[in-house]
């Protein structure tokens, strides 16, 4: 029975050692991967934040993008007024509708009319 016992013992010994072996053996490769996946999140958070400095920055610039505010100002006030027009015009909707709608058509083919090809002269000309 003594026999028994230690080789129990010894087997039980044994299996505790590898299980502390397998133990670090597994915590260092999570340890490697969790370090793998930190570095890469970092890399992500600090392109991205470069990214985003960037835009903050072309869009705070008044040089680039003066053309494009101003554009974007007239285009707004050319739909407020027409807005406020339509609004307080002194016909009803459809008339007003109507005249606006022929308006249109006569704008549309006035630049049809312009720049029609055969009315397109060769730089030459």
């Amino acid at each position: 029975m003594k026999k028994f016992l230690k080789a129990a013992l010894g087997a039980g010994l044994f299996l505790l050692d590898q299980s502390d072996h397998a133990k670090k053996s597994i915590r260092e490769k999570v340890s490697d991967q969790f370090d793998d996946l930190r570095d890469r999140a970092q890399e992500t958070y600090e392109a991205a934040a470069d990214r985003v400095a960037r835009v903050s920055e072309a869009l705070h610039s008044t040089d680039d993008n003066s053309a494009i505010w101003n554009v974007l100002r007239f285009a707004t006030g050319l739909g407020i007024g027409v807005g406020v027009g339509l609004v307080l015009a002194p016909a009803k909707g459809e008339v007003t509708r109507a005249k606006l709608a022929e308006k249109a058509q006569e704008f549309g083919g006035n630049v049809r009319q312009r720049f029609a090809p055969n009315n397109l002269r060769a730089a030459g000309d």
